[in-house]
């Protein structure tokens, strides 16, 4: 799957621009690779200049573009696309890139170190990757699964393991001995015979079980003995995995509330071309059914495209509320003008898209839509970027966003991926905000009833997840609680996820062992991805 140079700023070298002087200089021009205070080359005389040159091709196909270079060149293109493309460009110290250390002790130096009023860090998303592995990611249209999401309670001991949620039609979906093989809230008890919640005393077994819960290849069979919630007995589960791929939209209902129609949509992430037709689809079946209301399940939503993100906004709204508005616009640093630093293209404002673009849904195909005032949103920490967005971008139109569950990530920012070298790097080089110039959320939006002293405030509840019910079941702590707030206007006694309350042991009662650790989320997974299909 290729990508254009122009969308993720591959080869540009952050549109190749010079950013000029920021502190005196005049129009003294230092030789290549040389090192003046304040003074930037153009990021583009030093791009592919490359201390260990690539030959051949990537798994795209594509040529390296690579030259002959040194270190210091590497660090110098580093120093001069952080100035041209970095949304805080200004509050990066300048250092001489050739007084020692690695190219990436140097980029960990290219980013602001200043803090939310939360105490937050502000820019909490600097990081690089080798570019094999980001075109390994960004290529793998499938991954070896069970098809279960599996969420860490505890990593030590006692551990606490549980299933999140299932993908339709998968081996966790399995029937066994009159039931699904798992459901969520299941507790993982042991991995082939390895005791999960007080074994794992050596790295091996930690490794095994590791493997068990997360297997890298499709074709692995693993044994499980699990417990399901409020079981008081065990049972055991045999899955083999299988590459899949994630459902966007991995359920839909449409619940009776107060006498009226009021639908529900699980949908976990904007990545994948095929969410565009998987959104069509739900909301399609919600306007058949003439829902008065939408839940929009985005707790583990972390993100993906942005123009699906702005079809969504549209789906809900409609044309009369969003007409003539603005989804969100990408505010750059002050030096790019009305142009954007990365692709150099104009800066115009991404808007409620009303068609298909030909993701997966044929370009100019009208939208389906559902014309609420309102919508409630079920989110978590896990609601990130352009999830975000889509509450950021529909009350800037002025649609009423409830939320339900607790504070979202705080991401109003984005990047384009951009190697050099073998290095994939992503440096914070937009913020989004609304058709009213709003964007300021780095601390999440939080429900009115918070306790947290920081964040966006909106109409809401705080609630934990329970764990004990399906997702989409009408007594689902998040989902029962936006049917009684439609009904009441009112919020339950605040309560913590029964989940965490219900691990075995206390903190300190747990004993030092091995950390079990999940995979890290890839960052792109958590990111407004500004491509196009076209």
């Amino acid at each position: 799957m290729a990508v254009t140079a122009s969308l993720l700023g591959c080869g540009g070298g952050g549109g190749g621009a010079s950013s000029g002087s920021s502190g005196g200089g005049g129009g003294f021009t230092p030789t290549p690779g040389g090192w003046v205070a304040g003074v930037f080359q153009a990021a583009s005389s030093f791009k592919d200049k490359c201390a260990a040159v690539r030959t051949g091709t990537d798994i795209e196909g594509n040529g390296f573009p690579d030259r002959a270079g040194t270190a210091t060149d590497e660090k110098n293109w580093l120093r001069s696309w952080t100035r041209e493309t970095y949304l805080w460009n200004t509050e990066v110290a300048d250092s001489n890139p050739a007084l020692g250390g690695t190219r990436l002790q140097y980029f960990d130096t290219l980013k602001t170190f200043a803090t939310t009023a939360s105490g937050k860090a502000k820019d909490d998303f600097h990081f690089s990757e080798p570019t094999t592995e980001y075109l390994r990611r960004r290529n793998s249209a499938a991954s070896a699964s069970y098809g279960a999401e599996f969420v860490i309670i505890s990593p030590t001991v006692p551990r606490d393991v549980r299933v999140v949620f299932t993908e339709p039609a998968s081996p966790a979906e399995d029937m066994s001995g009159g039931q699904r093989k798992l459901i969520r809230g299941t507790r993982i008890l042991t991995v082939n015979g390895i005791d999960l919640v007080n074994g794992g005393a050596t790295q091996a077994e930690i490794d095994a079980l590791n493997a068990g819960l997360f297997p890298a290849n499709a074709g692995t069979t693993t044994t499980f003995t699990v417990q399901d919630p409020g079981a008081s007995g065990s049972r055991t589960v045999v899955l083999t995995s299988q590459n899949l791929v994630a459902k966007a939209v991995n359920r839909t209902r449409v619940l009776t509330s107060g006498g009226q129609k009021v639908g529900y949509i699980l949908f976990n992430t904007f990545s994948p071309y095929s969410s565009e037709t998987e959104l069509v689809t739900a909301v399609q079946q919600m306007q058949t059914e003439g829902v008065q209301d939408l839940v929009l399940d985005l707790r583990y939503n972390g993100g993906g495209l942005l123009a699906v993100a702005s079809q969504l906004g549209f789906m809900v709204a409609g044309d009369t509320q969003t007409a003539g508005k603005t989804f969100e616009l990408l505010r750059f640093n002050a030096a790019a003008g009305n142009r954007n630093p990365v692709t150099g293209q104009i800066n115009d404002p991404v808007p409620f898209y009303r068609t298909g673009l030909g993701f997966s849904v044929a370009d100019g195909t009208p939208l389906p839509s559902l014309n609420l005032p309102r919508v409630y949103v079920l989110a978590t920490g896990d609601t990130c970027s352009a999830s975000e967005a889509v509450v950021n971008g529909l009350r800037g139109a002025g649609v009423e966003v409830v939320l339900i569950g607790d504070k979202t990530c705080g991401k109003p920012y984005g990047f384009y991926p951009q190697d050099n070298c073998g290095e994939t790097y992503y440096s914070i080089q937009f913020q989004g905000v609304n058709h009213l110039g709003f964007g300021d959320y780095a601390d999440g939006f939080i429900p009115n009833n918070s306790a947290s002293a920081f964040g966006v405030r909106l109409p809401g509840c705080v609630v934990g997840d329970d764990f004990g019910h399906e997702l989409g079941d009408a007594s689902e702590r998040l989902l029962q609680t936006a049917l009684s707030y439609r009904a009441s206007g009112t919020c339950p006694t605040p309560v913590s996820s029964a989940v965490r309350s219900s691990s075995a042991g206390s903190a300190t009662s747990r004993v030092p062992s091995i950390a079990l650790e999940a995979p890290e989320r890839w960052i792109m997974d958590t990111n407004r991805d500004m491509r196009l299909p076209h």
